[in-house]
């Protein structure tokens, strides 16, 4: 059986490393928490402290991937907090670590923010246009594994995250003047992100770009505010804008291609 290491086990990657060894993989995690490493122990997942920055990686990485043949990477950009970082250097780091490794195949786990602010469908064949740096930085990331000889690198760009503790209708109670309510949602949950991810190792779906978002993309405004109904928050104000129609992101290789089916509703 293949030994799988899973780089970030935080909201994504410690339920996805908990499945996988539901799936009887032998699984190792890497986190920057101390305290975290005797849990993920005690969970049956062989540990690891690893911390990225732009010059070094702190931690042993070598014996991270030692023997390891599929390898996750769900470590990202965090850009949004100003820190300057640079999320490339970071992960060039990590790919030269790899090159010297028993690493064949790789899951890069990437955003739809590669799309940018495209107007309409986008799909796997849509090209990259981003306009975030968190997105010129994950689509620069992107070129660097899929176009590596050494090993077979698949994407998989996420819609926007939901799952236990993670909404985003949370974070907009009570806020007035939202832009763009009529643009169509494109979220994903965590069990299908977890779903993806076990598909592509389990069928081998190898050099592949898949977008990982449920097919269903009402308006932001109709969404958010029977969310906040749900949970008895206070409504949200859009502007009146419908100068652009937004981006609605279709997960046409995953839907189309191999037929995977989304099990978890929005």
């Amino acid at each position: 059986m293949n030994k799988i290491a899973v780089m970030g086990c935080g909201w994504l990657g410690l339920p996805l490393a908990k499945a996988l060894l539901a799936k009887n993989f032998s699984v190792k995690g890497s986190t920057t928490s101390n305290e975290k490493l005797l849990k993920l122990k005690e969970l049956g997942i062989e540990p690891a402290l690893l911390i990225l920055s732009e010059t070094e990686i702190k931690g042993n990485i070598h014996d991270f991937l030692t023997d390891v043949d599929i390898l996750i990477i769900n470590i990202p950009p965090r850009l949004r907090s100003g820190n300057g970082e640079n999320y490339v250097k970071k992960m060039q780091l990590v790919y030269e670590a790899i090159l010297k490794s028993s690493v064949k195949k790789i899951v890069f786990v990437s955003s739809t923010s590669v799309y940018g602010d495209v107007q309409g469908e986008v799909d796997e064949y849509t090209p990259p246009n981003p306009t975030t740096e968190s997105g010129k930085q994950l689509t620069e990331v992107e070129k660097i594994f899929k176009e590596a000889k050494n090993f077979e690198t698949t994407l998989v760009r996420f819609g926007g995250l939901i799952g236990p503790n993670r909404h985003p209708v949370t974070m907009l109670s009570g806020r007035k003047n939202l832009k763009n309510g009529h643009h169509p949602i494109n979220l994903i949950h965590l069990n299908d992100c977890i779903k993806i991810i076990e598909e592509i190792i389990l069928n081998n779906w190898w050099n592949e770009t898949f977008n990982g978002v449920y097919p269903y993309h009402p308006a932001k405004s109709i969404y958010y505010n029977a969310e906040a109904k749900k949970r008895s928050i206070q409504p949200f104000d859009y502007e009146k804008n419908n100068a652009k129609s937004g981006k609605t992101v279709r997960s046409k290789n995953l839907i189309s291609v191999k037929g995977f089916k989304f099990t978890t509703t929005l």
